[in-house]
């Protein structure tokens, strides 16, 4: 942009000593005002435009210039395998760091890697991690630290409205970056529900239960630990024991046993009801949402509180399905980007991390085919997140599937 008349005027009244000063501060100005989605007028004067421009990150930014950055995540999803195709080509042509995206089909492979490495030159640049997994690592004193203190995006993170601080009941302290959030909800007909005498768009172990007995044979879970399972079960276990608080902190003996039964009568009540009288179970909230979609069954389970519009509007389930979650709040946690203490290529990382927080790209994971809630300030949406309850201590994840499995998995 060039100078005005007005502004050269104003340059010619002023003493040499202050002509520099003012020339670098319009000059500044002029290039903001070119720069897509920026507004001359009012350039923001936020904690992470002030970060970017902060020697430390600057000194990140050269260092990252033309690493490839091997990012381990789970490659069983088509639109997240989409969106990351999507995510490394906008990095290339921005900062000139290739990102690569390794499937796995779960994590856990990568953290038997990073355990089977001890601490050497490590394969793995950035991982996609949460829960016993991020504990594990955490534990071990395998993961960088000061994540959230050197990238600038991490001062969007809307720590104010959503529970970012923890994974799993453990602080996480810098040593992950929030990178989305999943919140457990039912999805079934309007009707289902109708009559159990709940709140509006909420269910219970009680009216489940009931709308097992009215459907026969139609009502079921994954079968754990597949994840959606597994946090089912979790949900049963607070809205039975009235969201005990010995449920938010390491699994001791003496809490599993007082309240580990509550969950098992139920169950024993729930399965004779279930599809094949709960002796065999969906493989995945993938095939129970397909049996839905078939009418198979009557309700399914998802952990993405937008997954009812993307079936909606694709015409998959019917127009009368909807959302619900349990009346004590939706579990909720965040899914989380971390890097090994040992990768080889630490600043691309840290600038893939700070690219997939930017408003763009939460924006396009919000919007297009993945529709997975924003954790960010500027695009939270009360129509896509529903009320949250607190996440169980990791501890518990592994007690219940274990025990599950002594009980029900033969």
């Amino acid at each position: 942009m060039w100078l005005t008349s007005k502004s050269l005027c104003f340059f010619s009244n002023l003493k040499r000593s202050n002509q520099l000063a003012a020339l670098i501060v319009l000059t500044a100005v002029s290039i903001l005002a070119v720069l897509p989605g920026v507004n001359a007028q009012q350039v923001p004067d936020t904690p992470s435009i002030q970060l970017e421009s902060s020697t430390q990150w600057q000194q990140t930014l050269a260092e990252a210039k033309g690493e490839t950055v091997y990012f381990y995540a789970w490659g069983g999803s088509k639109p997240v395998n989409d969106y990351l195709r999507w995510a490394a080509r906008e990095i290339a042509s921005r900062y000139n760091v290739r990102l690569r995206h390794v499937k796995v089909a779960d994590i856990s492979e990568a953290v038997s890697r990073l355990k089977a490495e001890d601490g050497s030159k490590s394969a793995i640049d950035l991982l996609w991690v949460n829960g016993e997994n991020f504990s594990y690592l955490k534990e071990q004193r395998l993961l960088l630290g000061n994540l959230w203190s050197s990238i600038p995006n991490s001062a969007l993170l809307a720590t104010q409205k959503l529970p970012l601080q923890n994974d799993f009941g453990v602080p996480i302290e810098g040593f992950e970056v929030p990178w989305g959030v999943g919140q457990f909800n039912i999805i079934a007909d309007e009707s289902l529900f109708s009559h159990s005498g709940s709140k509006q768009n909420t269910v219970s172990p009680s009216s489940i239960l009931a709308a097992a007995k009215q459907n026969p044979g139609r009502v079921s879970y994954p079968r754990p630990p597949e994840f959606h399972g597994t946090t089912f079960l979790k949900q049963l276990l607070v809205a039975l024991s009235n969201k005990d608080q010995r449920l938010f902190s390491a699994a001791t003996p003496q809490a599993q046993e007082d309240l580990l039964p509550l969950l098992w009568n139920y169950l024993d009540q729930l399965h004779p009801l279930s599809w094949q009288q709960g002796n065999a179970f969906p493989s995945s909230n993938t095939e129970q949402l397909s049996l839905f979609q078939q009418k198979q069954f009557v309700m399914t389970v998802s952990f993405n509180p937008n997954e009812i519009v993307k079936e909606k509007s694709e015409k998959r389930i019917p127009t009368t399905s909807q959302r619900l979650y349990f009346a004590q709040g939706a579990i909720t946690n965040s899914h989380n980007l971390a890097i090994p203490k040992a990768a080889q290529n630490s600043a691309g990382a840290k600038v893939v991390i700070h690219f997939l927080l930017s408003e763009l790209a939460q924006k396009q994971k919000l919007k297009g085919s993945w529709g997975d809630p924003s954790v960010i300030t500027p695009l939270l949406d009360d129509a896509s997140t529903l009320p949250a309850q607190q996440e169980l201590h990791s501890s518990w994840q592994q007690v219940i599937e274990d025990k599950w499995q002594q009980k029900y998995g033969a």
